[in-house]
């Protein structure tokens, strides 16, 4: 089941990636609120699970004091990255330049390409607001699975539909389609057109200086 979302246009760029990449956590967190759901599968208890941790932290009000934003934030990373292989991500988004890595660098092209991801949904957990999501279907082909939600936010509906894949019995994310737009896709639009007139070398180097700055005091 390994689908294809929406066609990337060469006007997409780093900034589309932030918002989708932060659209997704922000709408993972109001899973905690079902309005509706469809028959479970395996795949769907997963997610439920994972956004039920979510929610969790994100109530916690002793994690709500100002002294805490660092572990808060820690928490939501390892509850997340348990459900989402960053690894997965990273070889889907890069394409076939993957098979020519190293170990070394497949290493850190997975550091960056996550750091880029957490940090484009970080500061939206902070300011996060929701009504509910209705748990469509989940389908399912062998290893993979599809979990297709809809995200009730006021009188926006909003698609939402995770990709997983099965990997010692675990349920892993492995892309995330927003209102029909893979994010894997668009990310690999971006990189592709980086390689196309440039080298990887300099692809690592802008996720690294991207880093850098989001983390700067």
């Amino acid at each position: 089941m390994e689908t294809q979302g929406s066609a990337v246009t060469q006007g997409q760029r780093w900034s589309w990636g932030r918002l989708a990449s932060g659209i997704v956590c922000l709408l993972l967190m109001l899973g905690g609120v079902t309005v509706q759901s469809a028959v479970a599968g395996g795949a769907t208890e997963a997610m439920k699970s994972t956004i039920d941790e979510t929610l969790k932290i994100v109530q916690d009000k002793e994690l709500k004091q100002p002294g805490k934003v660092e572990e808060r934030r820690r928490r939501l990373e390892q509850v997340v990255g348990d459900r989402f292989d960053y690894q997965e991500m990273s070889r889907r988004a890069l394409g076939a330049p993957w098979n020519t890595l190293s170990d070394k660098d497949k290493e850190e092209f997975v550091a960056l390409f996550r750091m880029l991801l957490i940090n484009s949904y970080a500061d939206k957990i902070e300011t996060y607001s929701g009504e509910g999501v209705q748990y469509i279907n989940e389908r399912t082909e062998k290893d993979y699975a599809e979990v297709r939600t809809k995200v009730l936010t006021g009188k926006i509906e909003i698609p939402l539909d995770y990709r997983l894949l099965n990997k010692g019995d675990d349920w892993r994310v492995y892309d995330v389609v927003v209102d029909g737009v893979s994010l894997v896709n668009n990310y690999r639009g971006q990189f592709s057109k980086i390689l196309r007139s440039s080298t990887f070398a300099d692809l690592v180097d802008q996720l690294r200086k991207k880093s850098n700055k989001t983390n700067a005091p």
